[in-house]
């Protein structure tokens, strides 16, 4: 029998269910590592040897030192979070809603288009899903509500949207890929842009075609509400272009200083950073409240997110030891398909995989246990690493373990049923796999930005 292969697997199952206990994801990971380490010494006892014990766990400290703490990439990831948590907290969102609530007021479905586009912008200026998911659930669904929104369609807008900062540059997620995967931060980021949008696009034709086709589900803002939020506002459109141009600007100052080469990812983020500080001052939010709420989520976040990748590298060494890599790439490697009929099932996985782990479980433990197979399918890495990022898209909207679902439900009145959200996020889950196939036909959506990024200048 091979014990190596037994404790492999054991290492999964013990993973699996130790997070079903609720325990922090980062003490699961490195409590699963020592446990296997120790059994490797208990098992000697009985005359089995395995290629790992306990003494093995030295190689944590120089893996921990020299590839996470050492990693300057990483210095990025506490910028954009903050960035992210100042934003939420600058009002930025709510003069943009309610601009464009008075520009598509006559519009059928005018509210779910806002919510849209306001997701999409805040996609590309804070990435902290929470904060987006929570922000647009107060602020539009009970509008949404007394405008006789339909509940499914008015909560499955809003989840989706809010997702799409996973994705959407600048993302934390990507940035933890970049890590493990050992690719640029700034080649995703720019790879991720177009894939990102074409998501928001196929939301927005959605939107649009089932408030085109069936009225009632979206109706246009009654007379009454349109004539009391438009006294008083003077010209619109000046107030959209208002609303617009501060997000907006902060968006180019980062993806722009990345695109054309004036900034690395990480001194983008402090420009981001930065940035945002001055939009909260420039909109009178800024105070010593404020500052401290937002200095404390950044710390939990990052310190939640570092202690992962510490568990995770804890994991990995005693996984790599007892030669579990090697185990994944012959499985994967001896599927009876095509290179790209493999590819179809390592997406169906990492699918399946969101319906119960989150993406911080799945880019950590399974993403780099897959990533060496790519190069000998013949695949870029960056565009495998952005078909798994749209894919892991969805693990924030499926059940049981969809964590936008939560977020939504939390704060939504108590009308809105777990049944609404569920039926109301089936759609959209369609339409993120369908992001995925026109992404897998059309490598170029990933591809041509970060290519013409980098050609010479003529």
């Amino acid at each position: 029998m091979d014990w190596n292969l037994v404790f492999v697997i054991g290492m999964f199952a013990f993973f699996i269910g130790g997070l079903f206990t609720g325990y922090p994801l980062a003490f699961v990971l490195g409590g699963t590592a020592v446990i296997f380490a120790l059994l490797g010494n208990v098992v000697e006892f009985f005359g089995i040897f395995v290629d790992v014990n306990f003494n093995w766990m030295r190689n944590v400290v120089s893996r921990t030192f020299g590839n996470v703490m050492a990693n300057y990439g990483l210095v990025s990831l506490p910028m954009f979070v903050f960035m992210g948590h100042m934003l939420d907290r600058s009002g930025i969102a709510l003069k943009l809603l309610r601009a464009l609530q008075l520009v598509l007021a006559r519009v059928p479905g005018g509210l779910a288009i806002a919510v849209c586009l306001i997701g999409i912008v805040l996609a590309a200026s804070t990435g902290i899903i929470g904060a987006s998911v929570v922000l647009l659930t107060t602020l539009a669904l009970p509008t949404m509500l007394e405008e006789k929104y339909q509940k499914e369609l008015s909560v499955g807008v809003i989840a989706a949207s809010g997702t799409l900062g996973i994705l959407i540059p600048p993302s934390i997620m990507l940035i933890v890929m970049g890590d493990q995967l050992n690719l640029s931060v700034g080649d995703l980021f720019l790879g991720a842009l177009s894939p990102g949008l074409l998501l928001g696009i196929l939301y927005l034709v959605y939107v649009i075609g089932t408030s085109a086709m069936r009225p009632h589900l979206a109706p246009p803002m009654s007379v009454e509400r349109r004539v009391a939020m438009v006294e008083g506002q003077g010209n619109i459109w000046l107030l959209l272009l208002k609303a617009l141009v501060p997000p907006v600007f902060l968006i180019f100052a980062v993806l722009g200083s990345i695109f054309f080469g004036i900034a690395s990812p990480t001194e983008a983020s402090g420009v981001g950073a930065m940035g945002a500080t001055l939009l909260a001052i420039a909109f009178r939010k800024l105070n010593y409240r404020t500052l401290k709420e937002v200095l404390t989520a950044t710390g939990s976040t990052t310190a939640f997110i570092f202690a992962a990748f510490i568990g995770a590298t804890a994991f990995a060494v005693v996984l790599r030891g007892l030669g579990g890599d090697d185990v994944i790439h012959d499985l994967i490697t001896g599927l009876p398909f095509e290179r790209y009929g493999i590819l179809a099932v390592l997406l169906a996985v990492i699918f399946m995989l969101g319906f119960f782990l989150d993406w911080v479980e799945i880019v950590l433990i399974i993403l780099p246990l897959m990533a060496p197979v790519i190069p000998t399918l013949q695949f870029d890495p960056v565009w495998f690493a952005i078909l798994v990022a749209v894919c892991l898209q969805t693990s924030f909207l499926t059940p049981p373990v969809g964590f936008a679902l939560f977020y939504l439900k939390a704060v939504a009145p108590p009308s809105i049923k777990t049944s609404h959200i569920y039926r109301g996020i089936t759609m959209f889950v369609v339409l993120q796999m369908t992001g995925l196939l026109i992404t897998v036909m059309f490598p170029e959506l990933v591809l041509w930005l970060p290519a013409e990024a980098y050609k010479p200048a003529r």
